[in-house]
């Protein structure tokens, strides 16, 4: 039999954000329906200045919209957000002087060159002569690339487009920066430098960055989570919180078959009184000291474990204690099968 543990330290959480009471962006019972279909439920939230805020979920869990709807390219159906005190859906025309928005889908034009590329944009924001010459200088020079100004956009590798989508989202000096889905089609080291990128953006100069992705790996670069699943808000807070709430190891016992699996669960429910979940052939649950419950186990059920992974708790494991599924939609609605049973007793 293999094992694997993992014992790495979680760190401890940040309190460089309480700073006051205002927050640039908020969210209240915030809805918005396609139809019969409620893409976004009831949502209530804020996003304080200094923080990068993400949007963590699957696709179809309404990420997309609320992005919409706080760029104000869409009204919800109910409730309200607001952006610097302003309505998205009254005021639109002074939310859009408040936000750089960088969007997944590119929108530079490759036949310009950077400098043309951010002049077009600075125009769109009413910014001319000297003024926008002084922008596009010091926005190139924020993101590392005023030695290519001069050069067409699509002479420029993937990582250095998608800088110049940040400087044409920070033109106009807004106080609030939205991304959808930021380092899509970016290599690791591109994706390194933009949140390397981010994180000095929110230290030097306080802007707040609300981010949505699909990556675990990405949301743990941010302050804080949204996690959302189906429209709803299932979880809120900094990373190292979300899974501190978990409590405990995670512990994932690989069997030959799923059947084995369903055998396997149905036992720990019975011998320890262990709330469990089958993961095709796996058995998942978490326990406190669970390389000490590894050990029991084993020796409990000769030959049933091919494999054990203990660890800490992750961003995924507080998705399937929130939702009682996997994080990503195209897994079988019957992959993951709650045992109904009491919590563990002691060590649970």
């Amino acid at each position: 039999m293999m094992a694997t543990v993992s014992e790495s330290p979680a760190s401890p959480p940040s309190t460089r954000f309480q700073r006051g009471a205002f927050a640039p962006i908020v969210l209240d019972r915030l809805t918005h329906s396609y139809g019969d279909r409620r893409a976004l439920d009831d949502l209530s939230f804020e996003v304080k200045a200094g923080e990068i805020f993400g949007l963590l979920g699957p696709n179809g869990s309404g990420k997309t919209t609320l992005f919409r709807i706080l760029s104000t390219l869409m009204t919800p159906t109910g409730g309200r957000a607001s952006i610097q005190g302003f309505d998205v859906a009254r005021e639109p025309n002074k939310v859009r002087q408040q936000i750089g928005i960088v969007f997944q889908a590119r929108s530079l034009d490759m036949k310009l060159t950077v400098a043309e590329n951010l002049k077009h944009q600075g125009n769109l924001y009413g910014l001319q002569g000297a003024l926008l010459r002084t922008r596009i200088h010091d926005v190139l020079g924020r993101v590392g690339l005023l030695d290519r100004a001069h050069d067409f956009a699509e002479t420029l590798s993937g990582g250095m487009q998608r800088r110049v989508e940040l400087a044409k989202g920070l033109i106009h000096s807004p106080s609030i920066l939205l991304l959808d889905e930021p380092s899509t089609g970016l290599d690791p080291g591109a994706r390194r430098d933009l949140w390397q990128y981010l994180e000095t953006l929110r230290d030097e100069e306080e802007v707040a960055i609300l981010v949505t992705t699909h990556l675990m790996e990405e949301a743990e670069h941010c302050d804080r989570l949204a996690i959302l699943n189906d429209g709803h808000l299932v979880a809120l807070g900094s990373p190292f919180e979300l899974k501190s709430q978990i409590g405990g190891d995670v512990v994932l016992f690989e069997t030959r078959s799923p059947e084995a699996a369903e055998t396997l669960s149905l036992r720990l429910a019975q011998r320890f009184t262990a709330e469990a979940a089958v993961l095709g052939s796996s058995v998942r649950l978490e326990h406190n000291q669970g390389h000490r419950f590894v050990t029991s186990v084993v020796e409990a059920f000769p030959g049933m474990v091919e494999a054990v992974t203990v660890s800490k708790p992750s961003l995924e494991d507080v998705f399937i204690r929130r939702t009682g599924h996997r994080f990503w939609t195209d897994v079988a609605a019957g992959d993951l099968a709650p045992v109904q049973s009491s919590r563990a007793g002691k060590g649970h």
